[in-house]
């Protein structure tokens, strides 16, 4: 039996990016763990095929398929939620380039999805992560920004200028963790805890299968000398979300494998 610290049973959660690379395990882990979770992306099938994968464990997945940059779609979400527990902001986009191959649409959009849409959904969230306060004491939030939020990308890891981690992605990771200490503040008074996670290098399935060579030279600027696994992710955001971290809230935890520490 898991110590009540830890527990999850029953719980209401909305994960948003629930069918990607991380978020897929974020959803897994949390429904292994008797939650019932608003599984959020924009892809239905890919939803669908992982509410599939899902079946049968002590929590519920259920398919929520809409863009988390449609506030109404949100607000409707919110209002079907009822009572929250759990917030997980994930949603994103995979892009690449450098400063000097970047416009500042490029940048505009990354704020509009990693900032202006998570705040957004915090805002609307807020009235049910209240009531689940009420019932419970307690809900939290946990926004994923990146370790890029936190320090540049070493261009000498990349083949190539096009195919580098982008400067718009980083800035944008970088103004959520200062929107997680804003909104911690703001909403600590009422019993919502706001926190961030920065993963590390965890490149998807089709990168390791794809890109080796690059993967190996992650892998190795890494002190743990190896990239991150999925679950190593899902493991904290589980931790945020539980009583265990019931004293937190402003933090950013790196899941790194020590990458932010040289």
């Amino acid at each position: 039996m898991s110590h009540p610290m830890f527990a999850l049973q029953d719980r209401r959660i909305v994960v948003t990016g629930a069918a990607g690379w991380l978020g897929a395990a974020m959803t897994r882990l949390l429904v292994e763990a008797g939650a019932t979770v608003y599984a959020v992306g924009r892809d239905a099938g890919k939803l669908d095929r992982l509410a599939a994968d899902l079946a049968g464990l002590p929590g519920e997945m259920l398919a929520t398929a809409l863009d988390i940059r449609d506030a109404d779609a949100v607000a409707a979400l919110m209002d079907r939620v009822g009572a929250l527990d759990g917030l997980v902001n994930n949603a994103g986009v995979g892009r690449t380039g450098s400063l000097r191959l970047s416009t500042g649409k490029d940048f505009m959009e990354s704020y509009a999805l990693f900032v202006a849409a998570i705040a957004d959904t915090i805002r609307l969230a807020a009235p049910a992560l209240k009531r689940a306060v009420a019932e419970r004491g307690g809900a939290s939030v946990v926004n994923i920004s990146s370790m890029y939020g936190l320090v540049s990308p070493d261009p000498r890891v990349y083949d190539t200028e096009a195919g580098r981690n982008p400067p718009f992605y980083g800035a944008s990771k970088a103004a959520l963790l200062q929107l997680t200490r804003y909104a911690a503040c703001e909403y600590g008074p009422d019993g919502i805890r706001v926190n961030a996670v920065c993963p590390g290098p965890f490149p998807n399935a089709d990168a390791q299968a794809g890109a080796p060579a690059f993967v190996a030279r992650l892998a190795a600027r890494a002190p743990l000398g190896r990239i991150g696994a999925p679950a190593e992710c899902a493991g904290v955001v589980a931790f945020l979300l539980s009583p265990a971290s019931s004293y937190m809230t402003g933090a950013t935890l790196p899941v790194d494998g020590g990458w932010t520490a040289w």
